[in-house]
């Protein structure tokens, strides 16, 4: 297996000037591709942190940090933002969809800006919006949808551009428990079509539909394992 995550030594120290927080202490980390990871922990755990520096959002104070092959621990602004386009899709809570156009329209645009060119631009957003079950609903804007749609059409999105991982930050936190676990089961058909997805959540009866679920506690791993069929 192929590590597409690999973290050493990991800190991550915010100073505010007046005080320094320690947010992470010292992670090791890794995914292989085709992973299934679930990252549960308490608010202030350190788990939101940890998401941001996998998905080259923020770069840690201390530590090695691999992703897909390349060392991204030291990279510019502007390097790590080129590696978020490429590598990483990402899914968020509030769906950060854009209001005023539509869900075709929404998953286009990293293609768009990845100079995709039309016609498959076109093949690919369908074959996307299809694959999430919003077939039939390309041309709705966000508005029109419900809540677990809305999650859908960002999932297509965040497999526009084919990434190395998919990289959720509580995904059904928004949702009610019934559309919660429809986009959870739609994480485990991505994952089975070989797919690798980082999912954080605090909900752990969705954590243990992962193959793998890693608790945070106090900037520290705290456990690590796989959850048992």
């Amino acid at each position: 297996m192929t590590a597409i995550i690999e973290m050493q030594g990991i800190r991550k120290v915010y100073d505010t000037g007046k005080v320094k927080v320690e947010a992470l202490k010292g992670i090791d980390f890794s995914v292989q591709q085709g992973d299934f990871v679930a990252v549960v922990g308490p608010s202030g755990s350190g788990k939101s942190t940890l998401m941001n520096l996998i998905g080259c959002l923020d770069t840690p104070t201390d530590g090695r940090y691999r992703l897909g092959g390349e060392d991204v621990s030291k990279f510019t602004r502007d390097a790590l933002a080129d590696v978020r386009n490429r590598r990483v899709g990402f899914v968020f809570q509030g769906f950060n969809l854009l209001p005023q156009i539509s869900a075709f329209e929404n998953v286009e645009l990293p293609l768009l800006f990845g100079g995709v060119p039309p016609k498959k631009r076109r093949e690919r957003v369908q074959e996307l919006l299809t694959k999430v079950g919003l077939g039939e609903r390309m041309d709705h804007k966000p508005t029109e949808l419900s809540g677990g749609q809305m999650q859908r059409v960002a999932i297509a999105r965040a497999l526009a551009m084919k990434p190395d991982v998919i990289l959720a930050d509580e995904p059904t936190g928004n949702l009610d428990t019934s559309a919660g676990g429809d986009i959870m089961t739609l994480f485990t058909e991505l994952w089975q079509q070989g797919s690798t997805l980082v999912v954080i959540t605090h909900d752990l009866t969705l954590a243990r539909r992962a193959g793998r679920v890693v608790e945070i506690k106090d900037g520290r791993i705290v456990s690590d394992g796989e959850v048992a069929a």
